[in-house]
């Protein structure tokens, strides 16, 4: 019997193709992210794309198109938003924001939560494609 100890070397796969984001593209994609917590629901509407996913604490839980605009509403406008533990991966064409939120709102107590957004470069543009958040207590 003959055994083969030739490997065979697994074909790269983009997930593992990390580029770089450029200073200024990182400032970018933080502030849009730090304006969809302060910047009201048109704010965050004009830089989300239009089937863009969202996952908030329960209720309501997950939301996708008209249902995210629904839901916020009446719930954007944070005065303050504090992001700590900062992270951005990029992929090719899209970028992940990961971070500990601490926001503030009038006559609220301040809202903790882990956070994920992941952003799109269209036509060189970046869209937020969904948006994640685990509230901590």
């Amino acid at each position: 019997m003959t055994f083969s100890t030739t490997t065979t070397r697994k074909p790269a796969h983009a997930a593992h193709d990390s580029g770089r984001l450029s200073p200024d593209e990182q400032r970018l994609l933080w502030d849009m992210e730090e304006h969809f917590w302060t910047g009201g629901a048109d704010n965050a509407r004009a830089t989300t794309a239009s089937n863009a996913v969202m996952v908030f604490p329960h209720p309501p839980g997950i939301l996708q198109g008209e249902q995210i605009w629904n839901h916020l509403r009446d719930r954007t406008g944070w005065r303050t938003i504090v992001m700590s533990e900062r992270r951005i991966t990029r992929c090719r064409d899209i970028a992940i924001l990961t971070y500990r939120a601490s926001a503030e709102k009038p006559e609220l107590p301040i809202y903790k939560a882990l956070c994920a957004s992941t952003y799109l470069n269209d036509d060189d543009k970046w869209l937020r494609i969904s948006h994640q958040q685990t509230a901590m207590s």
